[in-house]
C-alpha cells in the first residue's frame, strides 16, 4: 500500500472520541424500555451533587460502573444504567449566595455543565431517564408522599433539642453531626429547642435490622455499621421510686442479673425529671451549672467517644424495688438520653463506666455476680463485666446470669413494678431544615384546625422564585408572601410551613423514581416491578449510615403505600475507595486536585478511564500516580498500531459474508498458532472471572496485556514462524471485545476499522473453550521428603504411574535418594510429586 493512502498510525483520541459520543447520543444507543423476555440488570452509581466540575472520585465511580454496564449488555442484560442530579441543599444555597445568583441558576447550570462532561467520558447512560432532584416535577412527588405518611401517622411534629450548626443556620440529623461537628462546615453543634417534623423511622427499627440478614451482597462493614446503629437490646424495664414523692424513674438494662448489686442512679443532664428533682434546693445552681457545662462537652465530642466520667449529687434518692435499698441519684455526663430510658441503674462492680464514677466519687462497690475465682468489692481493681453465679441477690442467688435474667424479669412484671423490653439506640429522623434550598414541607398552620396538609390538587408547592427569571432565595421564614395563606379546610387566615426537607429525602426514592421518571405517580408499579431491586449499587462507604439506611427505610415506606413490592432497594453494593494524592484523599481544602477535565483533553477518555481501572482494585484506595497515565495512554497507543498493522492481511475475512466470526481447527494448529489460540482463551476466562467474582478491573486488564504481549511477538520480526491469520484473527479480535467495556470509544473504532458492521455493544461477549486452554505441557514439582529437588517438563494428560517414574528416574532425584528406601510417593495432579524416604 502506497503512503499516500497508508491509514495514519498516530491515535487521534480527540476526533475517536467525539465521533462515537456523537453517535451514541444521535442513536440514542442506550435507551431501554421494560422486555419481560429479557432478563433485566439495573445498574446504578450514586447520584452527583452537581458541584460545577467532576472530580476523580467521579471518574473512578463512573467509570467502574460503565465497565458493569457495558459488560453485562454484552452478556444479554437489558441493562438499565440512569443519570441525574442530587441538586438539592445548603452547598449550593451557600455557594449561589457566595457569586450573588440563584440557586436555582447555579444548580440548573452546573448541571448543564457537568452533563457534558459526563457525555464526554463515555459513559453508557439512558440519558432519556435523567432526573434532577430540584425540578418541580420531582419534589411534587416527594411532597405526596410526605402527605401519605402524614395520613398514616409515620410523620409527627414535635418540640424536641435537636443539632443546630449555626454557621449553615439550620437543625441536623443525629447522623449529620461527625465529632461533635456540622458534618458539611465542620463547624461545632450546638443544642437548641424548637419545633422540627421527624419521620417515625423507630417503627421500621426491627425490619430494618432483620432485614440486614438479606444483603448478602453488601460489604459486611456496612451491614455491621448498619446493625450497630440501629443498636437492638433486650432486657428489664423497671421503675425505681423517687423516695417521697410521686415520680418514678425507669430505668432499662440489658443485666437484670445485676440489679442487687445497685448502688446509685444515674440520669442523662437532658432527663425531664432533673428539673424537678433540684427545684428550690441547695443543689439547683451546682446541677445547672454541670448541666450547661455537659451540653456545651457533648456537642465537641465524636458520638462514639467516650467522655472523662463527671456527676453531681441530686440531693434525692429512689428506691430500688428488689430490695428497698435507698440509691443515691446522680446527673452524669456519660448517659445518653438517646439510649433507652436516659436513667441507668449504676452496679460498679459489673460495669467498668460505673466503677470509675464510684470510685472518683467514693460510692459503694457490691459485687452480685461471682467469677469462678470470688471478687471483693474492697479490693477490686476493675469491673467484672462477665457472666456468673448470683450472690447477695436474695432467692436468685445461686442461679447462672443466663437464668437469673429471665427469673429477675419474670419477678418484676409479677410484681408489678418492671417487664421485658427491647429498646434501639436508632431514634427518628429529623427532616425539618431551615434553609431554601430544599422541598417544601405541604402543611399549612391554622390556628384553628392545627396542622393541616396541603389539598394534593394544589401540589406541589413550589419554591417561591425558584423559576426564571430568579427572585429571592431567603430562608422561606423570611418571606411573608410564601407563607401568608388562608387554611384550607377553615378559610381562616394560616400560615404555611417554612421548613425545608432535608436533602436525604430525595436521595432515599430516586432509584424509584428512575424506573418511571415521567410517570404520573411517585414510581409507576409495574415499571417498578420489572426493574426493581437494583441489581449492582455503587458508591462511598462514608453513605453507609446516612444514605444507605435512609434509602432501606423509604423503600419499605414506598411498599407500605403500595408504590413498590421489593423489601430491600440494592441487592448487591460496592463501596469504592477514595482517590488518594499526596497521602491524602484529594479535595479543593487540601490542594491536591487532579482535574479531570485536562488529563481527557491531553489524553482521551479512554485514557483516564482505563487508568483509574487499572491502578487499584475497585474498593481499594487509588494512588494518584501522573506515570500511571502515561502508561495508560502508551499501551493504547500500543494496541492502536498492532491492530492497523495486521488489518490488510489479518482481517481480510472479518467482512459482512462472515459477520466476523473465527473458525478454527485446533488440531491442526501449529505450535505457534496453538499457543496463542491457549492463550487467547486463557485471557477470556481470566477477565470474565475477574469482573463476574469481584469486579477486579485491573487483572482483567493484566490478562489483556498479556494476551498484546504474545501477539506483538508472534507477529514480530524475531517470531520463528508466521502465525495462522484465523487464530490471528481471533486473539485480536478478543483483545477489541474484551478491552471494550473499558475503552469504549477505541475498541469500537478499531472494531469498524477492521471491518465489523455490528456495534460492539451489540456483540456477544465470548466464552473460552475448556478444551483450548489446556496447556500441552506441565512443569511438575518433585519433593524428597517435603524438599524441592527437581522440576520436571510432562505432558498435560500424564498418568499417575508414568509421573511416579519419571521422577524416581531423575538423576537430581536419585542423588539425594541414594541407598534409603522409598516408602511412598504422594502425586498432586498436574502440581507435584513427594517421594518420602
Amino acid at each position: 500500500m502506497s503512503k499516500t493512502t497508508q491509514e495514519p498510525l498516530r491515535y487521534d483520541f480527540k476526533a475517536i472520541e467525539a465521533k462515537w459520543q456523537q453517535h451514541w447520543q444521535e442513536t440514542k444507543s442506550y435507551k431501554v424500555s421494560e422486555d419481560t423476555d429479557q432478563e433485566k440488570y439495573y445498574l446504578l452509581e450514586m447520584f452527583p451533587y452537581p458541584s460545577g466540575r467532576i472530580h476523580m472520585g467521579h471518574v473512578r465511580n463512573y467509570s467502574i460502573g460503565d465497565v458493569i454496564a457495558r459488560y453485562k449488555r454484552m452478556r444479554g442484560f437489558n441493562v438499565l444504567h440512569p443519570m441525574g442530579w442530587d441538586a438539592f441543599g445548603l452547598p449550593a444555597e451557600n455557594a449561589a449566595l457566595k457569586h450573588g445568583v440563584h440557586p436555582a441558576q447555579w444548580t440548573y447550570e452546573n448541571i448543564s455543565y457537568m452533563r457534558e462532561q459526563l457525555k464526554a467520558m463515555g459513559l453508557s447512560y439512558d440519558w432519556d431517564r435523567e432526573i434532577a432532584t430540584c425540578h418541580p416535577e420531582y419534589y411534587r412527588w416527594e411532597q405526596q408522599v410526605f402527605l401519605q405518611l402524614l395520613e398514616k401517622g409515620l410523620v409527627y411534629r414535635k418540640k424536641t433539642t435537636v443539632n443546630w450548626c449555626d454557621d449553615c443556620a439550620t437543625v441536623l440529623a443525629r447522623e449529620q453531626v461527625i465529632d461533635g461537628c456540622c458534618w458539611r462546615c465542620d463547624q461545632q453543634v450546638i443544642p437548641k429547642n424548637m419545633y422540627g417534623w421527624f419521620l417515625k423511622i423507630t417503627d421500621y427499627a426491627d425490619e430494618l435490622l432483620d432485614d440486614l440478614e438479606q444483603l448478602g451482597g453488601w460489604p459486611e462493614k456496612v451491614v455491621t455499621m448498619q446493625r450497630n446503629w440501629i443498636g437492638r437490646s433486650q432486657g428489664l424495664a423497671c421503675d425505681f421510686q423517687v423516695e417521697g414523692e410521686d415520680e418514678k424513674i425507669t430505668i432499662f438494662t440489658t443485666r437484670p442479673d445485676t440489679i442487687y448489686g445497685v448502688t446509685f442512679m444515674s440520669l442523662a443532664v437532658e432527663h425531664p425529671l432533673v428539673a424537678s428533682l433540684i427545684a428550690g434546693t441547695e443543689h439547683e445552681q451546682p446541677v445547672c451549672q454541670f448541666i450547661e457545662e455537659t451540653l456545651v462537652e457533648k456537642q465537641r465530642m465524636a458520638m462514639d467517644q467516650e467522655p472523662e466520667k463527671h456527676g453531681v449529687f441530686t440531693g434525692k434518692y429512689c428506691i430500688n424495688p428488689f430490695n428497698g435499698d435507698r440509691v443515691p441519684i446522680y446527673v452524669a455526663n456519660f448517659v445518653l438520653i438517646e439510649y433507652g430510658t436516659g436513667a441507668v441503674m449504676a452496679v460498679p462492680a459489673h460495669d467498668q463506666r460505673d466503677f470509675d464514677f464510684s470510685r472518683k466519687y467514693d460510692l459503694p462497690v457490691r459485687p452480685v455476680v461471682q467469677p469462678e475465682e470470688k471478687i471483693d468489692g474492697n479490693s477490686m481493681e476493675e469491673a467484672w463485666e462477665g457472666d456468673g453465679i448470683l450472690a447477695d441477690s436474695a432467692e436468685f442467688s445461686g442461679l447462672t446470669s443466663a437464668e437469673a435474667k429471665k427469673a429477675i424479669i419474670d419477678h418484676a412484671e409479677q410484681k408489678g413494678f418492671g417487664k421485658p423490653h427491647i429498646t434501639y439506640r436508632l431514634r427518628d429522623w429529623g427532616i425539618s431544615r431551615q434553609r431554601y434550598w430544599g422541598t417544601p414541607i405541604p402543611v399549612i398552620h391554622c390556628d384553628a384546625c392545627g396542622a393541616v396538609p396541603v389539598p394534593e390538587d394544589q401540589l406541589p408547592v413550589l419554591l417561591p422564585g425558584s423559576q426564571p427569571p430568579y427572585g429571592s432565595h431567603s430562608p422561606l421564614h423570611q418571606q411573608e408572601a410564601f407563607y401568608t395563606v388562608t387554611c384550607p379546610q377553615c378559610g381562616q387566615a394560616a400560615k404555611r410551613e417554612t421548613d425545608t426537607m432535608d436533602t436525604f429525602m430525595e436521595s432515599s426514592w430516586y432509584f424509584g423514581r428512575y424506573t418511571s421518571p415521567r410517570a404520573d405517580a411517585p414510581i409507576d408499579t409495574e415499571a417498578a416491578k420489572y426493574w426493581l431491586a437494583v441489581d449492582q449499587y455503587i458508591g462511598g462507604v462514608e453513605h453507609a449510615i446516612l444514605h444507605l439506611l435512609y434509602a432501606r427505610f423509604f423503600t419499605k415506606l414506598l411498599r407500605d403505600l403500595g408504590y413498590l413490592s421489593i423489601d430491600e432497594p440494592f441487592n448487591n453494593l460496592l463501596t469504592q475507595g477514595m482517590v488518594i494524592k499526596d497521602g491524602a484523599k484529594m479535595s479543593k481544602s487540601k490542594g491536591n486536585v487532579v482535574d479531570p477535565h485536562g488529563l481527557i483533553t491531553q489524553y482521551g477518555a479512554d485514557t483516564v478511564r482505563l487508568f483509574s481501572l487499572f491502578a487499584a482494585p475497585p474498593e481499594r484506595d487509588l494512588e494518584w500516580n501522573a506515570q500511571g497515565v502515561e502508561g495508560s495512554f502508551r499501551f493504547l497507543n500500543r494496541v492502536f498500531r498492532l491492530i492497523h498493522s495486521q488489518k490488510e492481511n489479518c482481517f481480510a475475512a472479518s467482512t459482512e459474508e462472515t459477520g466476523g466470526t473465527v473458525s478454527i481447527q485446533v488440531d491442526k494448529l501449529s505450535q505457534i498458532d496453538r499457543q496463542l489460540h491457549r492463550k487467547t482463551h486463557q485471557t477470556i476466562q481470566r477477565v470474565t472471572g475477574s469482573i463476574e467474582t469481584n469486579f477486579h478491573f485491573n487483572t482483567a486488564i493484566s490478562g489483556v496485556m498479556e494476551l498484546v504481549n504474545q501477539i506483538t511477538a508472534a507477529t514480530g520480526d524475531g517470531a520463528k514462524q508466521p502465525v495462522g491469520q484465523a487464530v490471528l484473527r481471533e486473539a485480536l479480535q478478543t483483545v477489541l471485545v474484551l478491552l471494550f467495556p473499558m475503552v469504549p470509544h477505541f475498541c469500537q473504532e478499531l472494531w469498524e476499522l477492521t471491518g465489523h458492521n455490528e456495534p460492539l455493544d451489540h456483540h456477544q461477549w465470548p466464552e473460552h473453550d475448556p478444551e483450548a486452554i489446556k496447556e500441552d505441557e506441565l512443569t511438575i514439582v518433585v519433593q524428597v521428603n517435603g524438599k524441592v529437588r527437581a522440576r520436571l517438563q510432562v505432558v498435560a494428560d500424564i498418568g499417575e504411574e508414568d509421573i511416579k517414574q519419571k521422577a524416581l528416574a531423575d538423576e537430581r532425584v536419585t542423588s539425594f535418594i541414594g541407598e534409603k528406601a522409598v516408602k511412598k510417593i504422594i502425586v498432586v495432579k498436574g502440581k507435584l510429586v513427594n517421594i518420602v524416604i
